[in-house]
């Protein structure tokens, strides 16, 4: 490495957020960008370790080791410790399909497997990402890079979400030309609705998507396969399918009031405050704007957490996080021993804003939702809410939750928003295709070839492997392609 002893004389230094007073009053980018010393001085911590896990990318017991993109992370250390930006990034990208997405919404797996975060606070790997990423961004240096020839094979990609974004890309770098089917008016699943542009900006989506277009990738939008477009018809003009459809279906409440006015499902809100920010000129349902409401969230994962600092930013009067899980330890359990992610507590940037805004933190851990109260002559929308508290007990399935007599209250609430996750795809492509499925719902393919039950349907990402992180989607996105370019190399050879 490019400082052998450099992990004994920096600390730790953290990506720096803007102040909570300044950001909540916009979409901006919650951080501020690091400079070129601080990269310096954190990529010197990166141990010359011998045995990184930092990139292993294997799943050990249902936890993640590493990056699962196998991402090149002590080589593209050292070069960012050495100045070489341009370096750094050609090193990136031979494993990474979009740093630009990862550098600003992974949970960082690498950082949980790093070596040097066994004793010590992890490398700040993410944040080193960010800065290369960055700096080729404003220099004006990530540009198309079109394949040199062409197989004169087609392949039709249905989603444009990170699985369908990476799978288009790596097919079209193979020489395939490929057409993008998306049911929305913008690519990007979601990460174009799903996660709020504080997060990530749209610009970066954007910004891609015009890359692979001029790399000669088609984007056909407003396209819903199955409906707008006939399947059969991308059978006949495509010598093969990959379905990068995600897992769609949301988890909704099912407790009495569930279906007053002023409940929704958290993709509901987050898209339509996107589409808002996107499209001015956008109709604003009243109904899912937070401003003066009192907001109840269910639901305690990013995505929940995602509601409340859009709810604060919207102007909510006040935002309450429900999760049903307690609260987990400060530092790793007995169980959970590094090099594994670590399943400790973490206080994110909207817990931080709910803070300082109100005063305290909106989570209420071992908590649910019992009833949600309206009344007809407010017409028929949410006033309030019951809630109780849950312990977790021992049964034939595992641990379960029950409530606790006596542990119920009742809260005022204007709108209720379910962030419970999803439970798998919808089912529309699937009974067209008479697709075979397993037991959660998600299409079968074997994750070394990734095929469906139907010859020349490939499929990949969330609707493969059920709901996931971006990391993983971009893993699957890319994996498929490379499965089906040889799966279609052997055919036409055969």
């Amino acid at each position: 490495m490019g400082k052998i002893t450099g992990f004994m004389e920096y600390e730790r230094v953290d990506a720096e957020y803007r102040p909570v007073s300044e950001r909540i009053g916009d979409y901006a980018d919650l951080t501020v960008p690091p400079d070129g010393e601080t990269i310096l001085r954190q990529s010197a911590r990166c141990m010359d370790c011998g045995v990184a896990f930092c990139h292993a990318g294997i799943v050990v017991e249902g936890a993640s080791i590493g990056c699962p993109l196998g991402s090149l992370i002590p080589e593209i250390n050292d070069l960012a410790y050495r100045g070489d930006v341009e370096g750094a990034w050609e090193r990136m990208i031979m494993r990474h399909p979009f740093p630009e997405f990862t550098s600003r919404v992974c949970p960082a797996l690498c950082e949980g497997s790093c070596t040097l975060g066994e004793h010590e606070p992890a490398v700040t790997i993410r944040n080193i990402e960010r800065y290369v990423v960055d700096a080729m961004l404003e220099s004006g240096k990530i540009r198309p890079r079109p394949p040199r020839g062409r197989t004169g094979r087609r392949v039709a990609v249905v989603g444009s979400g990170p699985s369908g974004l990476a799978c288009a890309d790596t097919l079209n770098r193979l020489g395939n030309q490929v057409t993008v089917f998306e049911r929305s008016d913008r690519p990007g699943g979601l990460l174009t609705w799903g996660i709020p542009n504080m997060k990530l900006e749209k610009t970066l989506v954007d910004n891609r998507v015009r890359i692979m277009t001029e790399e000669n990738v088609t984007f056909v939008l407003n396209a819903e396969v199955g409906l707008d477009v006939p399947v059969i018809r991308l059978m006949n003009e495509f010598d093969a399918i990959v379905l990068c459809c995600g897992a769609t279906n949301e988890r909704r409440l099912d407790v009495p009031g569930s279906d007053l006015k002023g409940v929704h499902t958290a993709l509901e809100y987050l898209s339509a405050s996107t589409r808002r920010l996107l499209d001015p000129g956008a109709r604003n349902e009243s109904s899912l704007d937070a401003r003066g409401k009192k907001v109840v969230i269910v639901g305690g994962g990013d995505t929940g957490t995602d509601c409340v600092g859009t709810a604060i930013r919207q102007g909510a009067g006040s935002v309450v996080q429900l999760e049903i899980l307690p609260p987990p330890p400060e530092s790793r359990a007995e169980g959970n021993p590094w090099p594994l992610w670590p399943r400790v507590l973490r206080t994110d940037y909207a817990h931080h804003e709910a803070r300082e805004l109100f005063g305290e933190d909106p989570r209420r851990f071992s908590t649910t939702l019992q009833e949600i109260h309206g009344a007809r002559n407010n017409g028929e929308k949410v006033s309030s809410v019951t809630a109780v508290e849950v312990e977790w007990v021992a049964s034939g399935r595992g641990m379960t939750p029950r409530p606790l007599p006596g542990t119920e209250f009742e809260m005022e609430a204007d709108l209720v928003l379910s962030a419970m996750g999803f439970v798998g795809p919808e089912r529309t492509l699937i009974d067209q295709l008479q697709l075979e499925v397993d037991g959660r719902g998600n299409v079968l393919a074997k994750y070394d070839d990734y095929k469906s039950s139907l010859l020349t349907v490939f499929v990949a990402g969330d609707m493969r492997r059920g709901p996931s992180l971006v990391v993983q989607a971009l893993m699957e996105g890319r994996n498929v392609a490379i499965a089906c370019d040889r799966y279609l190399k052997e055919r036409k050879a055969g």
